[in-house]
């Protein structure tokens, strides 16, 4: 018989395709490179989806935004999508397109790598997954980041040509001036305030009066924001309102980075005169300079707000930096000056300050006279000799001189010992006397109840119960072993000391006022002695323990605990045990 085998239609398996999207940037906003972008998403998005091995995962384009930094928003996104698996192919046209930074390209590349994503360039024609796709690159990306950078060079050169012939870099918003055309105009709005600004700087008032003022009336910067002390430092200081211009305050140091920073001399600057209609006349704008100058160099004693002395900014910390800080308060009645280190103030980050410790304002005061070589302690004498005084460690002083010696004298901090003065020892000594030495915990039965047989005050304690409760008792602070007196539960003490009083219930006030204090003479008696020197006796009962009633929760535990118990080795044991006890009764009857 012939064999028929049924040859079953295979299903054909289609390849998965790959997930591809594209990325294209420019980096100015013209409308010449606006086009050039559409153009890029145009082409991307016809090519992938013209490969039916490929997917369309989309086109992340990034228009008027420089290449030189990761931080570019559909960049990030395209990479957030990587992570998320919706790409598995990027293509872009160059290595300059994707990024002009050697060393983000480099890490954005290695991490698609990690996901298994190929990034393709065009017009390099590199995979970053083949073999030498990162040392091209590498190469590549170098070229790329310093043709950035020659591009840069070549942007400052234009931008300080047009400086040397007095042509602004753009047009920076100024309060007190509009901008119509190439010309600063002035607004009388605007510009009052900056006269006022001027004006209260020359009457004495701090920029934090000023600040004040404005921000009670309502008064804001240029962009709309509460006027504070740096907006009033920048008007204070720019002398485009003497009506000239003084260009490239500022300068970006590296075009990769980007930061900007101030130019203290490490560029030329260009003073152009007359360009405008002055708010400010010259020399105003410079006096108000050497005063500012004057305070800078003069520090917080510049600063008429604050209280300061001779000893402010001259006591320094060699670790922190800081400058110490004058503080006064009054513990227990007694006034005290002392000098810490400006760290524990200013909240400095870290583990603090490593010198610790505080500088006694007194102490502080003869060392100085000690060093001075004077009898009684001079401002002047100080100011004159001292340069600055270093806190190398705690309680020590190390005086730097201006004729350039230095001189170390310990200072120990007496502040706790000075405060006991025989008036404020005689206080507390009465205060402690009469309520004990325990003022936080302590109640208006503490240092009242005392022990004839010892002598010892009782001390309030706390008993918890089962049920979580808790109870306090007062008992004797001698050995139990060698008194004979029993603890007082406090709720049945403080019920008979009502009655004594004869008053419904216990009162603090009254009781403090009626009684000087209780003698516990035994277990069973107490007397009250009164403050008008009259007595009164009393039983103490001492109450009996009552258990809390049985719950049926506890009695099923209870029973199911003693039937556990039971287990089979227990019973045989028992069993064997009642026999032979049965047996030993049996023979002893027979005996008899």
């Amino acid at each position: 018989m012939k064999k028929v085998t049924k040859l079953k239609p295979s299903v054909p398996v289609m390849p998965e395709r790959k997930k591809v999207a594209a990325y294209a940037r420019v980096s100015m906003e013209t409308e010449r490179l606006h086009h050039s972008l559409s153009a890029q998403v145009s082409y991307y998005s016809e090519l992938i989806q013209s490969n039916p091995k490929w997917e369309y995962a989309g086109v992340y384009a990034d228009e008027a935004i420089s290449g030189t930094s990761v931080n570019r928003p559909e960049f990030q996104r395209m990479l957030a999508d990587c992570e998320a698996g919706k790409i598995d192919i990027i293509l872009t046209k160059s290595i300059s397109r994707f990024a002009r930074n050697t060393v983000d390209l480099l890490n954005a590349v290695r991490h698609l790598k990690e996901l298994g994503i190929e990034v393709r360039f065009e017009k390099e024609k590199i995979n970053s997954l083949s073999g030498d796709g990162e040392l091209m690159l590498t190469l590549l990306a170098s070229f790329a980041q310093e043709e950035s950078i020659s591009i840069s060079n070549n942007v400052k050169w234009g931008v300080r040509k047009r400086m040397q012939e007095g042509i602004p870099n753009g047009h920076p918003r100024v309060l007190g001036y509009r901008w119509e055309g190439d010309q600063l105009v002035i607004v009388p709005e605007e510009a009052e305030i900056v006269k006022r600004v001027f004006q209260n700087f020359l009457d004495g008032k701090s920029r934090l009066e000023t600040e004040r003022e404005f921000e009670a009336e309502g008064i804001r910067s240029i962009n709309g924001c509460v006027m504070r002390d740096s907006n009033l430092k920048t008007i204070l200081n720019n002398v485009t309102y003497t009506g000239n211009l003084l260009l490239q305050k500022e300068y970006i140091s590296d075009p990769i980075e980007k930061k900007r920073k101030k130019n203290r001399g490490e560029l030329p600057q260009y003073f152009v005169e007359n360009t405008h209609e002055p708010i400010i006349d010259m020399e105003t704008f410079q006096y108000v300079q050497d005063e500012m100058a004057r305070h800078k160099e003069l520090g917080a004693l510049a600063n008429k707000s604050l209280n300061t002395c001779c000893f402010t900014g001259k006591i320094k910390c060699p670790y922190c930096g800081f400058s110490y800080m004058h503080s006064r308060r009054t513990k227990n009645g007694n006034y005290q000056e002392f000098w810490n280190c400006g760290s524990k103030k200013k909240k400095k980050q870290g583990d603090g300050c490593p010198v610790g410790g505080t500088i006694n304002h007194k102490n502080l005061v003869l060392k100085c006279a000690e060093v001075l070589g004077i009898d009684t302690f001079d401002e002047d004498v100080f100011l004159k000799e001292v340069d600055h005084i270093d806190v190398p460690k705690r309680y020590t002083l190390e005086f730097h001189m201006t004729d350039g010696r230095v001189i170390t004298k310990d200072c120990q901090n007496t502040g706790h010992q000075n405060c006991w003065t025989p008036e404020y020892r005689a206080r507390v000594s009465k205060q402690r006397r009469k309520s004990g030495t325990n003022p936080k915990g302590s109640s208006c039965l503490t240092a009242k109840i005392k022990c004839e047989q010892c002598g010892c005050n009782f001390r309030k304690q706390t008993q918890r119960h089962t049920d979580g409760s808790t109870v306090a008792h007062w008992r004797c602070s001698a050995p139990a072993k060698t008194c004979g007196t029993v603890g007082l539960r406090e709720d049945l003490l403080m019920q008979m000391i009502a009655e004594v009083l004869e008053i419904p219930e216990f009162d603090n006030s009254i009781f403090l006022e009626r009684i000087d204090h209780i003698s516990v003479l035994s277990a069973t008696e107490l007397v009250f002695h009164f403050t008008d020197g009259s007595t009164v006796r009393r039983e103490w009962t001492k109450p009996k323990k009552v258990m809390p009633p049985w719950t049926e929760e506890r009695r099923e535990k209870q029973t199911q605990a003693i039937r556990d118990s039971f287990t089979p080795e227990r019973r045989q044991a028992m069993s064997e045990r009642m026999k032979q006890i049965r047996s030993e009764k049996y023979w002893a009857s027979t005996k008899k």
